[in-house]
């Protein structure tokens, strides 16, 4: 299975050029905003010659049909957490992990971040700038979000969708450049960098993303 070979500054363009689209500032404009709840549905009106206390009037449908419906509506189970290589698989190029990437879906922008996180938690961050990793396996923050992806959380899409909701958060503090430039800026710390990526996806995950 090929890996895409983009790079964090790439990424970083890319990103940039999708959080300055129309459709873009549309959904960060609105993020806040929230349809409001809807009220409960309207009480059935009771079955002519029947009292409203009537449990009769309830069984439209067999109890079979009406388990067998309960049960298709049930959500999902969650798919099983695959923790992440050890620092071994950090160091390692990332050719050899593309068999996870076998069967994995689509994710949110918002879980992808969480995933992100969790690689610069675990193996490290670095500052330097614009490679995907140093000596050691730790990655920048752009570096981070490739690596999600080559490990199999997300699509290409979404790498950039999480990289803009990323720009979107340093708009909100007052950082006017790149990804890249705030995470080699001086004084910089891993702590800033976890941070921002928590920042990011709770702004993220309010907008539905």
């Amino acid at each position: 299975m090929a890996i895409p070979v983009l790079t964090p500054d790439q990424l970083d363009a890319q990103a940039s050029q999708l959080h300055d689209t129309q459709a873009w500032q549309s959904i960060v404009s609105g993020w806040e905003l929230t349809a409001p709840e809807p009220g409960p549905p309207p009480a059935p009106a009771p079955a002519p010659g029947r009292q409203p206390s009537d449990w009769r009037s309830l069984l439209s449908v067999p109890v079979d049909r009406l388990i067998d419906d309960a049960l298709r509506t049930l959500p999902a189970a969650p798919p099983p957490e695959r923790p992440l290589p050890g620092r071994l698989g950090a160091v390692l190029p990332d050719r050899v992990h593309a068999w996870r990437r076998v069967g994995q879906g689509d994710l949110r922008p918002s879980v992808h971040l969480g995933y992100a996180r969790q690689i610069l938690a675990e193996w490290g961050w670095q500052n330097t700038p614009y490679r995907l990793r140093n000596a050691r396996g730790a990655r920048c923050v752009c570096g981070a979000l490739l690596t999600a992806h080559r490990l199999g959380y997300g699509s290409p899409t979404t790498v950039n969708r999480a990289g803009a909701w990323l720009i979107t958060e340093l708009r909100s503090q007052g950082w006017p450049g790149l990804i890249g430039p705030w995470n080699r800026a001086p004084g910089r710390t891993a702590a800033d960098a976890l941070a921002l990526v928590d920042a990011a996806a709770r702004r993220a995950a309010a907008a539905g993303h």
